[in-house]
């Protein structure tokens, strides 16, 4: 390979990154005049690369977006990283419709990866064992047209299925899709609801058109993260407590599901506001905060703590050791 090549190489490399670059940088990084990266700059928009010049003193070069951007270069570990995501979406993703185009993207990849790298893909594809996707999956179609609306910020209207059963139009302000333990979810504000509401996809079905354009909203404390967590850990709770618990709140958030609220009370307590399906099933995850607590309702919780209380002490006999 000519000198000119390799260097017209590692300048589409340094081009694909995400920023722009000056052209006395890109000098630098290649060890030539700006003059020459200038004329390299000509050659890859011949070539048909969307190289973007920006004027000023802030300005440089970036790679834009083209409907025909030829194939992408990738290092050795994005090259290994794509490759194994590929491997993931084809086998036991959580979307339906990408099996077949990602096993295709994926034999291609294979073949153009240098023997080294197709060892390290090779040996991950051996030893992993892929366990197939159980639940339900979102559809590409639908993710897609979801993901379109937030950028486009046109409101949804979906007939949506709760998880007591119930059914609903829902229309919707879309904020963000968000991905956790397999499922997909909508996360917007709900405008008869007039607040903000997380809607599994699988259990929503689009209509069209879709509604008027709306001025979006910051979602409040910034923390969407969090704000998925705890829904998603608390959506369905039919028991709920507000329980004060005799130990640090860093003890007991280690012992529950992640965005449940804990609020320290000091160094050595903490209340926590915990719930589950039943009754009886909370009554046990309590037991097992591995700390002294103190619950003050709802009834039917204390009642089941006070027989679970009895059942234990029954279960040793008196003087055993």
């Amino acid at each position: 390979m000519s000198d000119t090549a390799q260097r017209l190489l590692r300048l589409l490399s340094l081009l694909q990154t995400p920023r722009d670059w000056s052209g006395p940088e890109l000098a630098e990084r290649l060890g030539v005049t700006a003059r020459t990266v200038r004329n390299d700059v000509d050659r890859l928009r011949g070539l048909g690369y969307p190289v973007e010049g920006i004027r000023g003193v802030t300005g440089g070069y970036r790679l834009g977006a083209g409907a025909e951007l030829p194939p992408l270069l990738l290092d050795d570990d994005e090259a290994v990283a794509v490759a194994v995501g590929l491997r993931v979406g084809a086998t036991q993703g959580a979307v339906t419709g990408i099996e077949e185009a990602a096993l295709r993207a994926l034999t291609k990849l294979e073949q153009m990866l240098p023997s080294r790298l197709r060892r390290r893909v090779s040996g991950l594809h051996t030893y992993l064992v892929p366990l197939p996707h159980v639940g339900p999956r979102a559809d590409a179609d639908t993710l897609t047209a979801i993901a379109a609306a937030s950028r486009d910020h046109e409101r949804l209207r979906f007939d949506y299925a709760g998880h007591d059963g119930s059914t609903g139009r829902r229309e919707v302000e879309p904020h963000r899709l968000a991905h956790s333990r397999g499922r997909w979810y909508l996360v917007g504000w709900d405008v008869a609801r007039s607040d903000w509401r997380t809607f599994r996809v699988d259990r929503l079905r689009l209509l069209t058109p879709n509604g008027p354009r709306f001025t979006p909203r910051e979602h409040p404390g910034g923390d969407l993260a969090g704000h998925v967590a705890t829904g998603l850990a608390t959506a369905t709770w039919q028991c709920r407590a507000r329980v004060t618990v005799r130990a640090p709140a860093e003890h007991v958030r280690d012992r529950l599901p992640s965005g449940v609220r804990v609020e320290p009370l000091g160094d050595d307590a903490c209340v926590a506001e915990v719930g589950s399906d039943t009754p009886q099933m909370l009554a046990c995850y309590l037991g097992m905060l591995g700390a002294d607590f103190e619950v003050t309702g709802p009834p039917e919780l204390v009642a089941e703590i006070r027989a679970l209380a009895g059942r234990y002490r029954r279960a040793v006999p008196e003087g055993a050791p």
